[in-house]
């Protein structure tokens, strides 16, 4: 439904639904010249190399989420995934991000030296800082490395702030699918259509 779009960056979370789908996904997004992500979502240690080990088996194009680098980044050693780890301290499902903007840009300065491509950070999920001062203290720690925002983005006004302090991409999901980024139009074929009009006017 949504690759007529033109969209080339198309994720998921492997929570939910047999490995089987998650390659046949896999498989269909990449096949459709697109880059695939894998998001991280799980709760323990344990089932999050669970679900580092299925990007890699698929294997995924970019993997996002999870803070253990030291052990992640080894087990994604000679595959080409690009790894994202979360900056702060994520807890709970759904995910809040506590953390102060020093300790976050302390975190992608870290996660940049030993390896990462970047950080997945949750700013509007934050519970301790302003969203926008995470997202500042992010960019400047990471350097080049690639800042990707995700969680709770559900309008054109956050897409637009985002753009300004250097952010390289988000993620958006629930606000697609409850029609919430733009409430005049209807299914999320018209709510991506939205979304790609904001960011055609910002580039």
């Amino acid at each position: 439904a949504v690759l007529p779009l033109g969209i080339r960056d198309i994720g998921f979370k492997d929570i939910g639904v047999a490995p089987g789908v998650l390659s046949t996904l896999n498989q269909r997004i990449q096949s459709a010249g697109a880059t695939s992500y894998l998001e991280i979502v799980s709760e323990t240690p344990d089932a999050c190399l669970q679900s580092v080990a299925t990007g890699k088996v698929l294997p995924v194009d970019r993997l996002l989420g999870g803070t253990d680098v030291e052990t992640i980044l080894p087990i994604l050693a000679g595959s080409n995934i690009a790894y994202f780890p979360f900056a702060g301290f994520p807890r709970g499902h759904p995910t809040q991000l506590a953390g102060q903007p020093e300790q976050v840009a302390e975190h992608c300065r870290a996660f940049m030296a030993a390896g990462a491509s970047g950080v997945d950070l949750l700013a509007y999920r934050a519970v301790d800082a302003d969203p926008l001062d995470l997202v500042r203290a992010a960019r400047e720690g990471l350097g080049n490395g690639e800042l990707i925002v995700a969680g709770s983005i559900s309008g054109p006004d956050q897409l637009r702030r985002l753009h300004d302090l250097g952010v390289d991409a988000v993620t958006i999901g629930t606000a697609l699918f409850s029609e919430d980024y733009a409430n005049a139009r209807s299914g999320v074929v018209a709510q991506l259509e939205a979304a790609l009009e904001t960011i055609a006017a910002l580039n």
